[in-house]
């Protein structure tokens, strides 16, 4: 489970060092591609693996599912990251979410979450105040 944010900086050549702690989990493997809200979703590779799966259990007639499907895969890279931990962002990646040098990378469950820097700030201070006066469920019973 991936938890907590960290400051990394992408550097000269695109590259991404993955923190430590969360390297052995990407040893199969890395697949990024485009999050929601201009951000890159990244998964370890079996677990991007499972993803698709699931994708591909939705119906070909429901339009969502092959809007969403195209726009996650078509999107996607897969690495291994080097014996540094480093993996590159593509340009395709780092045009979607706006990706400077200077970057938060967010553990969140099951993957991890890349953010410009100043986009992740500018989230959380709109999102604080409505994550703190959250007044429904977002999981029924649960939270």
């Amino acid at each position: 489970m991936f938890l907590g944010t960290f400051s990394p900086r992408l550097d000269d050549k695109n590259r991404l060092v993955l923190p430590a702690k969360w390297r052995s989990a990407f040893d199969g493997g890395i697949v990024m591609t485009r999050g929601q809200e201009r951000c890159v979703f990244a998964f370890p590779r079996a677990a991007f693996e499972s993803l698709v799966d699931e994708l591909a259990g939705a119906p070909l007639t429901n339009k969502d599912a092959r809007d969403y499907a195209r726009m996650l895969l078509a999107g996607a890279q897969d690495e291994v990251p080097d014996k540094q931990g480093r993996v590159t962002v593509a340009p395709l990646l780092r045009e979607y979410a706006g990706l400077s040098k200077e970057l938060a990378v967010l553990g969140v469950g099951r993957r991890l979450e890349i953010w410009d820097a100043a986009a992740w700030q500018d989230l959380q201070a709109t999102g604080e105040q409505a994550f703190s006066e959250r007044s429904t469920e977002i999981l029924p019973g649960v939270l």
